[in-house]
């Protein structure tokens, strides 16, 4: 057995511009240098597909690393320190069960099923709108998409969105560990906690949109049934909101950034939905906004490598499925390709996204819906990248496109 500390391995500078920029040929030659494992500037990095499963399912070894991360950036007793470690991604186990079995209904595939009509309405009117213009920022005009939905799904009115959008997206960039972004963040979390407070009191004043019962209602229910308390509510609701809005804008932002270099699988995503399913399920597999880090609560034996208690571990779940001992010719772009070993790019255990159903069926009706109404898109400037920790993905992606006026209620198809 050897200490992982002693171990000669390969560095990824995840905290570079250009290493989030194009991060896959630095994976490649990680893992040419060793198997399965990296350094970085804040942890060891897992570079294997089959490593990252097996590692991440020892739940028992770890601990969530969100006060050490708030702490590395002088936060503890601010606002949005304070809003991290409550959050319910660093609960206890105990309390993020208690939390998550509360919203476990409103996210389960038959539900995501449900609010397909919603979706499809939401990215309606998004086109409607935006479809004229034949030129703007596709990452902009997405963010609108995931968001609208929530809204949709909590019984808020979408008008809110701009007032907190820059917050939503600040959030976003937290666990990116750039320590430029803490006045920011401040900012946002006062902001957002303002307009969840106030989002709450309306509804306990009986003012709402619509008669129908929606997420709020069961939060509600559980807050006077004693299953939570209002602090808790308003922290889950921040959490929920950016959630919503975050990652699957930055999937989908980067899914047209793939489509854009191949026009004949963009166009048969408008015209057939199960393969525009397939599209959506490979992109997740070829590229994926999200990597999680865990701390070890005690030593770790692991392919003969001994990790101390207190190690960071990062699990990059956007590189598992680039790497070509899981996934036969990784760097190929294959909708049909069987997946003979799965994406794990919600990640994996007790923690994986709970949002992941309605991520995947906003996703699929957002693109079926695009490729029928924005065409022959091509870019028109450059893009940045976000840092490679955290929500990684492309910041602004300026396209412009040929389009068609829609025929009736056919775009909700």
């Amino acid at each position: 057995m050897q200490a992982a500390a002693d171990l000669d391995l390969p560095f990824l500078a995840t905290d570079q511009t250009w290493f989030a920029e194009n991060p896959y040929p630095h994976f490649t030659e990680a893992r040419n240098a060793h198997p399965w494992l990296a350094s970085s500037p804040y942890g060891y990095v897992l570079t294997d597909y089959f490593a990252i499963r097996e590692v991440a399912l020892m739940q028992d070894h770890f601990r969530m690393p969100h006060r050490r991360n708030v702490e590395l950036l002088g936060a503890a007793g601010t606002p949005w320190g304070d809003f991290i470690i409550d959050s319910i991604q660093a609960s206890p186990d105990d309390k993020h069960k208690r939390l998550r079995d509360t919203l476990a209904m409103a996210f389960t595939p038959r539900e995501a099923n449900r609010q397909r009509g919603l979706m499809a309405a939401v990215i309606s009117r998004l086109l409607d709108e935006w479809a004229p213009k034949r030129a703007f920022d596709f990452e902009e005009f997405a963010s609108h998409f995931p968001i609208t939905v929530f809204c949709g799904m909590i019984g808020a009115s979408p008008d809110l969105i701009p007032g907190i959008r820059t917050s939503m997206e600040a959030i976003g960039q937290g666990f990116s560990l750039n320590k430029d972004l803490i006045p920011a963040l401040q900012d946002a979390v006062v902001v957002m906690q303002d307009f969840v407070e106030e989002l709450v009191a309306t509804r306990r004043r009986g003012e709402r949109l619509s008669d129908d019962r929606d997420l709020l209602d069961t939060l509600l229910d559980a807050v006077a049934g004693g299953k939570m308390t209002d602090e808790e509510l308003f922290n889950l609701l921040i959490f929920l909101f950016v959630a919503g809005y975050d990652t699957s804008k930055n999937v989908l932002t980067m899914n047209m950034h793939l489509m854009i270099e191949r026009p004949e699988i963009y166009r048969r995503c408008g015209s057939d939905k199960d393969y525009c399913r397939k599209v959506v399920e490979e992109t997740f597999r070829y590229v994926n906004p999200v990597t999680s880090g865990r701390m070890l609560d005690r030593e770790l034996e692991y392919r003969g490598v001994l990790f101390p208690k207190d190690a960071m571990i990062y699990f990059p779940w956007s590189m598992a499925t680039r790497d070509p001992r899981a996934v036969e010719n990784p760097e190929e772009f294959d909708p049909e390709r069987s997946q003979r070993h799965s994406h794990v790019g919600f990640g994996l255990g007790p923690r994986i996204c709970l949002g992941r159903y309605i991520a995947l069926a906003q996703i699929e009706e957002g693109l079926h819906l695009i490729a029928q109404r924005i065409l022959n898109p091509r870019r028109m400037g450059p893009s940045g990248w976000r840092r490679f920790l955290s929500t990684w993905g492309l910041r602004g992606l300026p396209i412009a496109f040929d389009t068609i006026e829609p025929v009736g209620p056919a775009s909700a198809s």
